[in-house]
């Protein structure tokens, strides 16, 4: 008899109440869920018309599934969650100045489009499934999660000064300091793109680069370019000298033999990660240029993103760190 009323009991809790306790508590994530995150997501039914680089396609896509994209493109899914929000908002600014016609580039490489996923011309995209290729099978579950929070916890939020939208460049990082627009860009003096010290960056993979040059070499690309150029190739290394530097520490103008060359443009000619860079003699023949920092060095350093969000610094706090003066607003108010 006992053994039957425990029995009885035993199965009354597993068909009544068990199922009760579970069916309750799932009501209630899906509740708080659906409070947190699905209205967000559907008061900004934007789309944006973006050119694939890769497959030369336009496709319309959700603004919101757009910064997705980039966010796990342009961003390490390592750093910190409020570096990832600071970089969602940035890319969606971005993306819908484009969209509006404020920042649109003279080249028209893609006249269809808003934007494009080339990052050398506007922002790099990825979809899941090749982010998938790169995180592996046992991270892409918890970096993708990770993105998705931090751009639908920033959802419709873009940045304006004196409620315009900016342009909010970036970079990967700016080797202990960001530079004022102008200096990189002649004449693109913007006021929230001002110089600020960025901290935490040395870990960064790519803060010191060097390039290994031989004279002949050096000397046949600077002809090539500048065909004015005087000057022997035996006395070359001494005939090279930085004439000066921005207020961010990269190399403004610098002298070689007859010819003035601007740091930004020396960049480019050799594929330097930045124009903060120095020059020496290695040896007979060869030349060193020791490069600090990755990117133009204007507006946000990604890297120095992620070392404020660990120091404890949330996203608001991040962007109006690099971009000075700016607010921030939700789409269409």
């Amino acid at each position: 008899m006992k053994k039957l009323l425990y029995y009885s009991f035993l199965m009354t809790i597993v068909v009544v109440i068990l199922p009760f306790l579970i069916v309750r508590g799932c009501s209630i994530e899906n509740k708080e869920t659906e409070e947190k995150n699905f209205p967000e997501i559907q008061q900004t039914g934007l789309k944006i018309k973006v050119y694939n680089s890769a497959d030369d396609k336009v496709s319309e896509m959700p603004l919101e599934q757009y910064v997705k994209g980039v966010v796990a493109a342009e961003m390490p899914a390592e750093f910190g969650i409020e570096a990832l929000k600071a970089q969602a908002v940035a890319a969606r600014t971005y993306a819908v100045g484009r969209a509006k016609g404020l920042y649109k580039t003279e080249d028209k490489a893609h006249e269809n489009a808003d934007i494009c996923t080339n990052s050398a011309h506007c922002q790099a995209w990825t979809d899941k499934k090749t982010a998938a290729k790169k995180w592996g099978i046992l991270n892409t579950y918890r970096y993708w999660s990770k993105i998705e929070r931090a751009v639908n916890e920033t959802n419709g939020l873009i940045l304006v000064y004196e409620d315009r939208i900016i342009n909010p460049v970036f970079h990967a990082n700016s080797g202990g300091k960001t530079e004022n627009s102008e200096d990189v860009w002649e004449g693109k003096k913007e006021p929230y793109l001002r110089s600020v010290t960025s901290s935490g960056e040395v870990g960064a993979k790519d803060y010191r680069s060097e390039l290994i040059i031989t004279v002949d070499d050096f000397y046949d690309t600077l002809k090539k370019q500048y065909p004015e150029l005087k000057v022997s190739k035996k006395n070359l290394p001494v005939n090279i000298k930085i004439l000066g530097h921005t207020e961010g520490g990269r190399v403004r103008n610098l002298q070689i033999g007859n010819i003035t060359v601007k740091g930004t443009s020396f960049r480019s000619l050799y594929g330097l990660k930045s124009a903060n860079f120095e020059i020496e003699e290695k040896g007979k023949d060869t030349l060193k240029i020791t490069v600090t920092g990755h990117g133009h060095g204007v507006g946000m350093s990604q890297w120095g993103a992620d070392y404020l969000a660990k120091s404890g610094g949330n996203f608001e706090e991040i962007l109006k760190y690099y971009y000075t003066g700016v607010e921030l607003q939700k789409i269409g108010k």
